[in-house]
């Protein structure tokens, strides 16, 4: 396939360890991560639940984006709409300038937050009904794409933790199709009761701070998260400041589990192969891999040995999870723009709380702030069901 990057030219971002971009950047550079206690524990198993929690209630996010108390957005949407705001500010676009624009955006937990918080009172009273048709998934993409204007293309991707770099993915492909001139796309994911929950009892829920890559790692800590870039065409970026590429994209699916990876990292394996194809690009010619990293036994045993099918030696790497938590459908959007941010500050950030490298594998991720030459970085989205995504920015 011919060489064709897309060019970024804005990122938005509000994570645990930043509400904006420069917060964010700046966290990372300075090793400050956003993990701590749960504070809404009303319907967890466990109560002590370390998490990425975002220091905002709904109510601020509400009053900051000058909302109607009255009208029903879910905390994954308020998330998202300070997301997706920020980067078309940053992109310093107009969308009623007549060019084709999409918005694409990924979420898992949808409207959970609110149905978990409303569901015991919705046949009591007529106060919260408004909520539930904020249960589906597609509702929060619609509502922030009508607030921002964006009218000519809509749509949600839910492939579980590889969603956000499916909808990047699926901006460039319709950009290089000529079917879109631009594309807002990433993901937003709201933490709740049910997913705590269900990891738990998946038994992939650490009880300490997350080890990404490390022998004696327990499991994850969950985040919460919402993440966009702007994608443009080649054509319609020309004369304008881009701060990175998206070169290469793949997904996969190694049809091996419901929730595991399979034990050799065959979607992985692929999809990195795809991305590498598609980029024109060797895998020596890779600097930086932000891995998926969830500090599960599975998934760092699989990624790692999809690894080093690619690159026998790796480059360096890291998994940055442990700074935000894992944050399910934005992740893949969380990393793109931490991707951005390693390319812009020629910066490899630490694999937070790594201790003994695992025996079965022997790999070793960059464990401090590294400042080398970067010109390609890797980021991985591995999901359930086997879905995995590999994106690749460069800066050319």
């Amino acid at each position: 396939m011919e060489k064709q990057p897309i060019a970024i030219t804005g990122m938005g971002i509000v994570s645990a360890i930043g509400l904006d971009v420069q917060e964010n950047e700046h966290s990372l550079l300075n090793g400050k991560h956003g993990i701590r206690l749960y504070t809404q524990k009303d319907k967890l198993i466990h109560k002590e639940v370390l998490v990425g929690e975002i220091n905002k209630s709904n109510q601020e996010l509400y009053e900051e984006l000058n909302l109607n108390p009255d009208e029903a957005f879910t905390r994954s949407t308020l998330l998202g709409l300070i997301a997706a705001k920020e980067s078309i500010n940053s992109a310093g676009i107009n969308l009623n300038d007549g060019f084709r624009t999409g918005f694409i955006s990924a979420t898992t937990v949808g409207g959970m937050d609110a149905t978990e918080k409303f569901y015991f009172n919705f046949l009591e009273s007529d106060e919260n009904l408004k909520f539930i048709p904020t249960q589906n998934c597609g509702i929060h993409a619609e509502q922030i794409a009508e607030i921002l204007g964006i009218k000519d293309y809509i749509t949600t991707i839910s492939t579980a933790c590889s969603s956000a770099a499916n909808a990047i993915m699926l901006g460039a492909r319709m950009i290089k199709a000529g079917l879109l001139d631009r594309v807002i796309a990433g993901g937003t994911d709201s933490l709740s009761a049910f997913t705590i929950n269900g990891f738990s009892s998946l038994m992939i829920y650490s009880d300490e701070h997350c080890t990404p890559f490390d022998e004696n790692r327990k499991g994850l800590n969950l985040g919460e998260a919402a993440a966009y870039i702007v994608l443009e065409s080649e054509e319609l970026a020309k004369n304008k400041k881009t701060i990175g590429f998206l070169s290469g994209y793949g997904n996969a699916n190694d049809a091996f589990h419901q929730t595991a990876s399979s034990e050799d990292g065959e979607g992985a394996y692929l999809a990195i192969q795809k991305a590498l194809k598609i980029s024109g690009l060797n895998p020596s010619e890779i600097d930086y891999i932000n891995a998926h990293g969830t500090a599960t036994p599975n998934n760092d045993l699989s990624e790692g040995k999809s690894l080093q099918r690619i690159f026998g030696e790796l480059p360096d790497f890291s998994s940055t999870k442990a700074f935000t938590g894992h944050t399910l459908a934005a992740a893949g959007a969380v990393e793109a723009v931490f991707s951005l941010f390693a390319l812009k500050n020629q910066t490899v950030f630490p694999n937070l709380n790594f201790q003994n490298k695992i025996e079965d594998l022997g790999i070793i991720p960059q464990t401090e702030t590294k400042h080398k030459e970067i010109k390609n970085v890797l980021s991985n989205s591995l999901g359930f069901g086997g879905n995995c995504s590999s994106l690749i920015f460069s800066k050319y």
